[in-house]
């Protein structure tokens, strides 16, 4: 009997297996298609103002508060963590420069992404949902209106435009906060701690956290978007879009911030050794 069992255990693991891949399949399928009309509607002609301007304001203007909280509590952990060590090392001068340089490429970025994600991405998501049980989105598609042109373009391009906006926002609480903290409270000396930053620091570093965002954005509105356009009927199905929104943008933002990072790596690398070269003197 027992081993009558081990074939049945076996047939259902690969059956498990075989059914994960199909999904996994379709998923990025539906979901490349569903961005490729996406691309051909940005391509052609745009939404009217009146029509992105509500979408501007709930991503970006209403997303600003929790932004500048979220910003600011980023620097001051990264004070609080940072001190200890260097200070052990008796290098807490430097702690400027480990604070805003983890914060501009990193932590202020994808942070503020994640958190965009769940209250932007999960909003989005939730709203497609319900129109499509309540039949707006069938009501749209009698009228003559595309679903895709009224009601992910507007959302995308506020994503798209703002969140790198927002991770600015992002980036300047946590300096602000970070410098207080360390300033005002870990005792250390203003100059220093300014200098230190401004020697480390470059363009390239905090235009590269800005780079990064336009992908962690995009990523938001697509995932968020496409959904809602998925969703089951009745409460849960709108719940399950908006969570699975949130956990597939998740995931996106990590796998894009692991990719752009190695991207930015060899690009700040090819940068100084072919435009910051040292000049070598003739004899």
């Amino acid at each position: 009997m027992a081993s009558a069992a081990i074939p049945q255990v076996r047939r259902g693991l690969v059956r498990s297996l075989g059914q994960w891949t199909v999904d996994i399949v379709r998923f990025v399928g539906d979901l490349a298609l569903f961005s490729l009309d996406l691309l051909g509607w940005l391509c052609g002609r745009l939404p009217r103002g009146r029509v992105v301007l509500p979408s501007l304001y709930m991503i970006g203007v209403q997303s600003l508060p929790v932004v500048l909280v979220t910003g600011g509590f980023i620097g001051m952990v990264l004070a609080v963590q940072s001190y200890d060590q260097l200070r052990s090392v008796r290098m807490e001068a430097t702690l400027g420069t480990v604070i805003n340089l983890t914060l501009v490429k990193e932590l202020g970025p994808v942070l503020a992404a994640v958190m965009l994600a769940g209250r932007v991405g999960s909003s989005i998501a939730a709203e497609i949902g319900t129109m499509k049980i309540t039949e707006q989105i069938d009501a749209l598609r009698m009228l003559g209106a595309d679903p895709v042109q009224y009601l992910v373009v507007p959302r995308f391009l506020g994503c798209f435009l703002l969140i790198p906006l927002l991770t600015v926002f992002a980036d300047a609480a946590g300096l602000v906060g970070g410098w207080f903290f360390s300033t005002q409270l870990l005792g250390v000396d203003s100059s220093h701690y300014w200098i230190h930053s401004e020697e480390m620091i470059g363009g390239f570093d905090f235009c590269g956290g800005i780079f990064k965002s336009f992908f962690f954005g995009a990523a938001i509105a697509v995932i968020a978007c496409h959904r809602g356009f998925q969703c089951d009927a009745g409460a849960e199905g709108v719940g399950k879009a908006a969570t699975e929104s949130f956990v597939y943008s998740f995931v996106a933002i990590m796998a894009l911030d692991f990719l752009l990072s190695m991207v930015l790596t060899v690009a700040q690398h090819f940068w100084y050794a072919y435009w910051f070269r040292p000049v070598m003197a003739p004899g």
